[in-house]
């Protein structure tokens, strides 16, 4: 993330909204205001069905896709999908979507950190989330990729109900709420197609006997 997850946003309202829910309550997603636009727990459960309780096989392509795409170790890559799926299976989003944003922000270098302090998988800023973090251990736990995956999950999630959509939640999390054209956002679902491509030729694999 390039911006301050909480206290950058262009738009006033959208500040003065998530200043008033407070950083609390970022991780603990309730009946969000605007729910009729939100992706609900189910919907997005069943929008990511074919992956949702991903086989071994389908897990280890995506490992395999992303080692290669992104020249890390696939052992390294095994363990930042299982801490995506295992984060969307609380927060109730993609899993994919989780994997698109840390291919974004970070290129799955859990050890990235921005000029402004943004840190690890999903550039989370630790201090502004400290209380989430000393579940963990305390700030360094940014560095984790289980506890980062799992942190930035849930500030998408909420940011996903404060815009009412998937696609003004991302833009949120970017700090770009303003990008009429929601480059960030288009970045990210490109991502996420890539990876399902990825999967889909696992799913054409002819079965050995």
């Amino acid at each position: 993330m390039r911006f301050l997850r909480q206290k950058s946003f262009p738009a006033a309202a959208a500040l003065a909204l998530l200043l008033a829910l407070g950083p609390r309550e970022a991780f603990a997603p309730g009946a969000p205001a605007r729910a009729a636009c939100v992706p609900s727990r189910a919907d997005a459960a069943a929008a990511a069905d074919e992956v949702a309780q991903a086989p071994e096989p389908a897990r280890r392509a995506l490992a395999s896709h992303i080692s290669q795409r992104f020249a890390i170790a696939t052992e390294a890559a095994a363990r930042v999908v299982d801490a995506a799926y295992d984060a969307a299976d609380e927060v109730g989003l993609d899993p994919l979507l989780l994997l698109a944003v840390i291919s974004v922000e970070s290129r799955f270098n859990p050890y990235a950190q921005s000029a402004l302090g943004a840190k690890g998988l999903m550039q989370i800023i630790p201090k502004y989330h400290r209380d989430e973090f000393a579940a963990f251990g305390g700030d360094a736990a940014v560095l984790d990729p289980e506890a980062n995956v799992l942190v930035g999950a849930r500030i998408l999630r909420h940011y996903v109900e404060v815009g009412g959509t998937l696609e003004d939640g991302l833009q949120i999390y970017a700090g770009a709420i303003w990008d009429d054209s929601a480059q960030y956002a288009q970045k990210v679902f490109a991502e996420r197609e890539r990876l399902k491509r990825s999967l889909g030729r696992v799913a054409r694999q002819p079965v050995e006997a």
